[in-house]
């Protein structure tokens, strides 16, 4: 065992390790070293695999709260020793149980593992990462420094990467702040390198980014209906800031149409996709009960529409439309009586999400258009308003770590396995928007409009469009995937392959006001056509009142969209 050669070589290994200086074997990731904050609050540490104590000691010296894990007992000892001018806590516990710092119930602003990694062989590696990372606090940091190179006396290196390590990081919703190059060995030994990582678990200040990650990573889930409920809101709190009905005391009301369209949404590929047997990908864990939303006189009469189709500003009449109005029913009981119902903290009672339903008793539709005043008829549905910040603010964070979790859950359940669906095929599944279709309505408006004499611009550059052109995304499609009318805008195509993923300068989209204004007015013209043009806009865009019908607004929120969008998805200018 490797904790025996540790024991058997105490002496030797200590006295090897205290003539390093933890200044110089910790250099490459000082910017990230606890620092007292003169609030007398100490930064509690876990340093496990603490040797001879030298860490521990720097530390302790430092101003924190340390406890050092060193399973081997001469090793121990000695530590205890180096250390007794500290109150340093010492512990007899290793990798992966950890049992004794767990009961602890203690959680961490930094967790050291100092040349331990490559000791933890492959198989218990998954275990041990998650026991590291439920033991930090909120912005806590787990540093692991990784030995390259194997020993010559008898213990063993079962390898290591920075690769495994970021794969489990984004497993278990930890953030990559720092990973080092291959650095020399302080010890001179020809054939070892070292690399560092430095990996956060983020916090907003709130405590909300733990309430989501609890419901990403640790909560049970039979299904994965609280893994929906929380990629709707995150897509609501990114795309449609101006779908708030309300935001007093505290709360952030939504309108409950609007989430239960997008619940629908997100399941229509994984439930549509055929494998010759009609029953999509399966979602819960008994094979033999079905899903609560899908019903003969609702779902399975929108078998016909696509997920694209299911879209702000579009126009629903006839069968379509009692089908449609029949399945957002059906998906809001889905959503009240499992995840609303499921998800909460601490106490049962203590729900993160409300559903309230309308004053006003709604009627079924023959007709209508998915807008503002009919996803709200539906009732309003209510969560705090820090946390709808949060999922505002970290939703390009907290989004693939929602679907690569959904993909877990769904590849170990029975029928899914039986069909030996690959991962690439979960994933084409949870694509929010089909990027194959979006940019064809504009592209068939520019069409149209040039049948008719009319001479189609650049909105960047007045130059006359030639027979190739580009559809711009003006907020680019690969951060922010919206097929809004006021986003999609006619360009050059050297200046669309120019302008890339990024986001248009202030000084460019002020100049390029004007052509912009005047391809809204020429293209979206019809009764129709505005409705769905305002419609989209009031929703996607802040700070637009319900019944805006005025293409200069529209333009002042988008800049102020950019704005954010920059801001939050750190996004390049053009």
């Amino acid at each position: 065992m490797q904790k025996n050669f540790y024991h058997n070589n105490a002496s030797q290994l200590a006295s090897d390790y205290q003539k390093l200086a933890f200044e110089d074997v910790h250099a490459s990731w000082k910017q990230h070293w606890p620092i007292a904050d003169g609030t007398g609050k100490q930064p509690r540490v876990l340093d496990i695999g603490a040797g001879s104590g030298r860490d521990a000691l720097w530390f302790a010296k430092n101003g924190c709260e340390v406890y050092a894990v060193e399973p081997a007992q001469a090793l121990r000892t000695i530590g205890k020793h180096h250390t007794q001018s500290t109150e340093v806590v010492w512990l007899d516990d290793v990798l992966p149980e950890l049992k004794k710092v767990i009961s602890l119930g203690i959680r961490f602003d930094y967790i050291l593992l100092s040349a331990v990694w490559m000791h933890i062989p492959r198989s218990e590696r998954k275990r041990a990462f998650r026991k590291l990372s439920n033991l930090l606090a909120p912005n806590g940091k787990l540093i692991i420094t990784l030995r390259h190179g194997d020993f010559d006396d008898g213990r063993v290196n079962h390898g290591v990467s920075a690769e495994e390590i970021e794969r489990l990081a984004k497993e278990r919703a930890l953030h990559v702040c720092l990973k080092t190059e291959l650095n020399e060995d302080a010890m001179g030994r020809n054939s070892v390198q070292w690399q560092t990582l430095v990996l956060n678990l983020p916090d907003d200040g709130s405590g909300d980014l733990t309430k989501v990650r609890h419901i990403i990573v640790n909560d049970s889930k039979s299904a994965t209906y609280k893994l929906a409920l929380l990629r709707t809101l995150l897509r609501i709190a990114d795309a449609h800031p101006g779908a708030v009905l309300d935001r007093t005391d505290g709360k952030v009301a939504l309108p409950q149409g609007l989430v239960a369209l997008y619940w629908i949404r997100q399941f229509k590929r994984l439930l549509d996709i055929d494998f010759g047997d009609s029953k999509g990908i399966q979602q819960n864990s008994n094979t033999n009960r079905g899903l609560g939303f899908v019903k003969d006189e609702g779902w399975r009469k929108l078998s016909h529409l696509t997920a694209d189709d299911l879209a702000i500003g579009a126009l629903f009449t006839g069968d379509d439309a009692k089908a449609l109005q029949k399945t957002i029913s059906d998906s809001l009981a889905t959503i009240k009586s499992g995840p609303v119902t499921f998800i909460y903290q601490g106490a049962k009672e203590n729900r993160l999400f409300e559903m309230v339903k309308a004053s006003k008793q709604r009627k079924s539709l023959s007709s209508f258009v998915v807008d503002s005043e009919f996803l709200a008829s539906f009732g309003s549905f209510i969560l705090d308003e820090s946390l709808w910040d949060c999922l505002r603010l970290y939703s390009s964070w907290i989004e693939p770590l929602v679907v690569n979790q959904w993909v877990s859950e769904m590849k170990r359940y029975e029928s899914n396995k039986a069909r030996d669906i690959d991962l690439q095929t979960y994933h084409n599944c949870l694509i929010w928007v089909d990027e194959k279709h979006d940019t064809k309505a504009i592209r068939k408006k520019v069409d149209n409009l040039r049948q008719c004499g009319t001479e189609i611009q650049s909105v960047w550059s007045g130059t006359k469009l030639r027979k190739e052109y580009h559809v711009d995304h003006c907020l680019p499609f690969a951060y922010w995937p919206n097929n809004d009318r006021w986003n999609l805008l006619p360009t050059t195509t050297a200046e669309n392959l120019s302008k890339s993923d990024r986001i248009p300068k202030t000084n460019r989209l002020n100049d390029s006001r004007e052509r912009i204004l005047e391809w809204w007015q020429v293209a979206w013209q019809t009764e129709q056509e505005q409705t769905r043009f305002f419609d989209e806009a009031v929703l996607s865009l802040p700070n637009l009142p319900p019944q805006c019908r005025n293409f200069e607004d529209v333009f002042e929120a988008m800049g102020l969209q950019i704005k954010g969008v920059k801001s939050r998805l750190l996004v390049g200018e053009w």
